[in-house]
């Protein structure tokens, strides 16, 4: 793996993170090119609880968002991790997976009782991440409905990211 540096959002880093989020979603079939967008109306609004880079050098070539969501009765402490992007030329190189180890450290640190997300299980399992089936968004398939308790919640119940994502 390319040695890399993860470090939280500095101010400076919005006009970079918008960029490597659009050119990491561009050739993503299930994106519909409002993620670097929706980036930015988290920051603006002050849902984006945690953003970290990744620097290879000096270079930011990798970003994690969380923001808070609701679960159900669940709507303290929750976040809903991404979007989660890593520049073309960086992709498959364990950045992306540092990244989210490092976001669900600190919330783990920061008391959260979990995340969830939207996502393929097949990646996301190795994480912890799971679905029951209890947990719902919209008329997405439960199985890439995914959630991480930290404690003892076991969430059910509709998903609600920020309206950040929905607009």
């Amino acid at each position: 793996m390319t040695s890399i540096t993860i470090r939280a959002e500095k101010p400076a880093d919005s006009k970079i993170i918008y960029r490597l989020t659009q050119m990491a979603f561009e050739p993503k079939a299930y994106s519909d090119g409002t993620e670097a967008d929706v980036i930015d109306k988290l920051r603006a609004s002050g849902d984006l609880t945690l953003s970290l880079v990744a620097q290879v050098n000096t270079e930011i070539v990798g970003h994690v968002a969380f923001s808070p969501v609701t679960i159900g009765e669940f709507n303290d402490d929750w976040y809903g991790l991404g979007p989660v992007s890593v520049h073309p030329d960086h992709q498959l190189k364990g950045i992306g997976s540092a990244l989210i180890d490092e976001g669900l450290k600190i919330l783990q640190a920061k008391s959260a009782a979990g995340c969830a997300l939207i996502g393929d299980p097949k990646y996301y399992s190795r994480f912890g991440f799971v679905s029951n089936g209890k947990v719902s968004y919209g008329d997405v398939p439960s199985h890439i409905v995914q959630w991480l308790s930290f404690g003892e919640q076991v969430p059910s119940g509709a998903l609600i990211f920020n309206a950040a994502f929905d607009e």
